[in-house]
C-alpha cells in the first residue's frame, strides 16, 4: 500500500512540476509582452505585389455570402488581386458561392470558384491546391466566419519588410463576444494568446504561430518549408514550425485585427477544441524532437518552443492530476510521513500566481467593458477550462497516440444568434456520462477534505465540481430537449 501511495505523490509531484514549467513560460511571455515596442508603421512599396486571398470553405451556408462580400470589398490596386473561393462543399452553400462568384465576376473581379473532385487533405489539401492554380505572390488566407476590413491588405502586405519575411498574422477580433457566457469566456481566452502571448514570443525572439486564419504569407515561404501538409489536423502550427526551423521570420501585430464568429454552442465549442488540441499533440509529436536538434536555436526558444507545442497537453496533465487529487486527501490524512512532501507541494499553489498575471495582463490590454471583472471571469474560465479537460485530454492522447480522425470543421452561424440543434455536431453518448461520474467524483474528493480537515485542494475540487457539473448539466438540458422535441 505504501508502494502505491508513493507512487501517487511522486506522479502528482511530476504533473506540479510540469504546471510549473508551463506557467513560468506565459510569465516570461507576459514580461516580454509588457516591455515590447510596437513596429514602426513601415513605407508603403513602390508596386504593390501581387496577393491572392484564399477563402478555404465546407458548407458554410450561413455566412458564405457574407464572406464573399468581404473578400470583394478589400481595397487593393486593380489588377494585382486575386480571390479563390476553395469550396469543397457539398450541400447548398455550393451554389450560393457559385452565384457570388459570377456576380463579382460580372463587375471585373478577378474571382475564381475552385471545385475539387474530392476533400482530400481538408483544408490544407484545398490550400495546396488552390496554391498550384493562382500567381499569388502573398498568400492571405480568411475562414468562413472572418470579416476582413477593406483595408486589411494595404495595412499588412508593407510589413514584409525584409525577403526572410515568411508570415505577416493579425490578431483576431471577436464578432459575438457579447452573446453569451461561453463566447465571452472564450474571447478571455484567446485574448490572452492574441494580447500577450504572440507579441512575447516576438518580442523574445521565439517562435510564432499562423494561426490557420488572419494572416498573409510569402508564398516562397509555403513553398520552401514544403507545402500544407494534411498529416495533421492543425496545418496552421504544422506549416508555422517547418517555415521557422528552415530560418524564415515571422511578424506578428496586435493593432491589425480581424474580426471574426466565436462558437455560440458548447457543441461547437468541442469540436474546435477538438481538433486545435489533437492537431497540437500530432504537430508536437511531428516536430519537438527536431527543435532540440536544431543548433542554431537559442535554449530559451527551444524551452519557450517545447511548451508551445506542448500547450493542449496540459488538458492531460490537469485531468491527471484531478483523478490523483482525491486519493491524495486520504493519503495525506493517513500517512503522516509525507508530510513534508506535501507542506513542499503547496508551494506549487503559486504556479497559478504566473498565469493570473498573463490573464489579467491580457485583460486590461482588450479593455474590460463595464460590470466584468477580471476576478469572476477568470475563475469561470479556469473552471470552463478544468470542466474540457477529459474532453481535451481524449483529443490529446489520440494525437500522440496517431489515432486518425477527420477534419470536422466549426459550424459557423453568421450572427450572434443562436441556432438549431441540428446545426451542431452531436456528441458522442459516453462522454456526458463520464464527465457526471466525474463530477460526483470531484464532490467526493470535496467531501473528503472536510471529512479529514484538509481544505488544501479544496479550491481546486470546487473548480472541478463547477466545470464538469456544468457540462453535465448541459449535455441533460441537450438530451431532454432533443427527447422533448422529438
Amino acid at each position: 500500500m505504501l508502494f502505491l501511495e508513493t507512487g501517487l505523490v511522486v506522479v502528482y509531484g511530476l504533473c506540479l512540476v510540469f504546471m510549473l514549467g508551463f506557467s513560468l513560460t506565459q510569465w516570461r511571455l507576459t514580461r516580454l509582452a509588457r516591455q515590447a515596442s510596437p513596429f514602426p508603421p513601415p513605407p508603403l512599396p513602390a508596386e504593390w505585389p501581387l496577393v491572392t486571398v484564399q477563402l478555404p470553405l465546407y458548407n458554410e451556408l450561413p455566412v458564405v455570402e457574407r464572406l464573399l462580400d468581404a473578400a470583394a470589398a478589400l481595397d487593393y490596386p486593380a489588377g494585382r488581386l486575386h480571390i479563390q473561393v476553395l469550396d469543397d462543399s457539398t450541400d447548398a452553400s455550393a451554389a450560393l458561392a457559385a452565384a457570388r462568384v459570377a456576380h463579382y465576376q460580372a463587375q471585373g473581379h478577378r474571382i475564381t470558384h475552385v471545385r475539387r473532385p474530392s476533400r482530400q487533405g481538408y483544408k490544407a489539401g484545398a490550400l495546396a491546391h488552390g496554391l498550384a492554380e493562382t500567381d499569388g505572390e502573398f498568400i492571405a488566407i480568411f475562414d468562413a466566419d472572418f470579416l476582413p476590413e477593406p483595408d486589411f491588405l494595404r495595412r499588412v502586405i508593407p510589413y514584409f519588410t525584409s525577403p526572410a519575411i515568411g508570415m505577416v498574422q493579425t490578431r483576431w477580433g471577436h464578432l459575438n463576444e457579447d452573446t453569451s457566457l461561453l463566447t465571452r469566456l472564450q474571447a478571455f481566452g484567446l485574448n490572452a494568446h492574441f494580447l500577450v502571448e504572440q507579441v512575447g514570443r516576438q518580442a523574445g525572439g521565439h517562435f510564432l504561430n499562423f494561426n490557420g486564419t488572419g494572416g498573409v504569407w510569402r508564398r516562397t515561404c509555403i513553398v520552401d518549408a514544403g507545402n500544407w501538409h494534411a498529416d495533421t489536423l492543425t496545418e496552421d502550427l504544422d506549416l508555422s514550425y517547418r517555415a521557422q526551423l528552415r530560418g524564415w521570420r515571422f511578424r506578428y501585430l496586435p493593432h491589425v485585427m480581424a474580426p471574426a464568429e466565436l462558437p455560440a454552442h458548447l457543441a461547437a465549442l468541442r469540436s474546435q477544441q477538438h481538433r486545435w488540441n489533437k492537431g497540437a499533440a500530432e504537430t508536437a509529436r511531428k516536430h519537438l524532437g527536431q527543435v532540440w536538434r536544431t543548433p542554431a536555436l537559442s535554449l530559451a526558444t527551444k524551452v519557450h518552443a517545447t511548451f508551445h507545442l506542448l500547450n493542449s497537453s496540459v488538458f492531460a496533465v490537469i485531468l491527471l492530476m484531478a483523478l490523483l487529487s482525491v486519493p491524495l486527501v486520504a493519503v495525506r490524512a493517513h500517512q503522516p510521513g509525507f508530510r513534508l512532501v506535501f507542506q513542499l507541494a503547496s508551494v506549487f499553489v503559486f504556479t497559478l500566481l504566473p498565469l493570473t498575471t498573463y490573464y489579467y495582463t491580457a485583460w486590461r490590454r482588450a479593455g474590460p467593458q463595464t460590470g466584468q471583472w477580471f476576478a469572476p471571469t477568470f475563475l469561470l474560465f479556469l473552471a470552463m477550462s478544468m470542466g474540457l479537460a477529459l474532453h481535451n485530454a481524449r483529443a490529446v492522447v489520440q494525437g500522440w497516440l496517431r489515432r486518425a480522425s477527420p477534419f470536422v470543421r466549426t459550424p459557423k452561424l453568421g450572427t450572434g444568434g443562436l441556432a438549431s440543434r441540428a446545426a451542431h455536431p452531436i456528441e458522442t453518448p459516453p462522454l456526458p456520462l463520464a464527465e457526471g461520474a466525474l463530477t460526483l467524483y470531484f464532490l467526493a474528493g470535496l467531501a473528503a477534505g472536510f471529512y479529514y480537515g484538509n481544505y488544501g485542494l479544496l479550491p481546486f475540487h470546487v473548480l472541478l465540481v463547477a466545470g464538469f457539473g456544468t457540462l453535465t448539466g448541459y449535455a441533460l438540458r441537450q438530451r431532454l430537449a432533443r427527447v422533448g422535441g422529438s
